[in-house]
């Protein structure tokens, strides 16, 4: 993996341990030569991340929409500050940028963004790694509700696979260069399923 997109909190929490994991997470991709790809902000997790890669002499790319920009959010000492129009838009570039996926602690954009990608790899639109920094079981109730909705039926056992986790970053990190993708998506096999 060259680049990792990483979704997380505009805010940090009032946690410490998830500062802490955002600024090991960005000192070991910096250390291993991987780039950042995030939301471009220059404040909480994200702003950690960044800064933490920057100061372990790793590279960050920032996407960030016109609309924050221009409130002061982005970071402005980034190797890249990319500004997109749309909050769309900026998804996409994160996406397009990225050789796999990592969420940390954060809000619903968090959550909608990591779903977004997860159901991308589930159609077969992208073949990276995703996963989720589960920092003090932060993400215990989301990887249970995964787990429900493959013993309800609701989710193929490959699909639930397309989800990683680790508690710590370099178990995350070593987990995610060891994942294969499952098998291309044959429709015709998933209509069977289906019906």
């Amino acid at each position: 993996m060259k680049s990792i997109t990483v979704y997380c909190g505009a805010s940090r929490g009032n946690i410490d341990d998830y500062l802490e994991a955002a600024r090991a997470m960005g000192r070991l991709m910096a250390e291993r030569g991987i780039q950042l790809i995030y939301g471009g902000g220059s404040i909480g997790l994200m702003g950690a991340i960044a800064d933490s890669v920057l100061e372990n002499g790793g590279q960050a790319i920032g996407v960030i929409p016109r609309f924050l920009d221009e409130h002061e959010l982005g970071h402005r000492h980034l190797t890249e500050l990319i500004v997109v129009e749309t909050m769309h838009e900026r998804k996409q570039r994160m996406i397009d940028l990225a050789d796999g996926f990592i969420a940390m602690p954060g809000g619903f954009g968090t959550l909608e963004e990591l779903g977004e990608v997860l159901a991308w790899s589930q159609l077969g639109l992208h073949s990276e790694a995703c996963g989720v920094l589960n920092v003090n079981g932060y993400y215990d109730g989301l990887l249970a509700c995964a787990d429900r909705m493959h013993e309800d039926g609701l989710l193929r056992h490959e699909d639930r696979a397309r989800l990683l986790d680790a508690p710590e970053p370099e178990a995350l990190l070593a987990k995610m260069e060891a994942w294969n993708p499952p098998a291309e998506l044959k429709w015709e096999h998933l209509k069977k399923e289906l019906l």
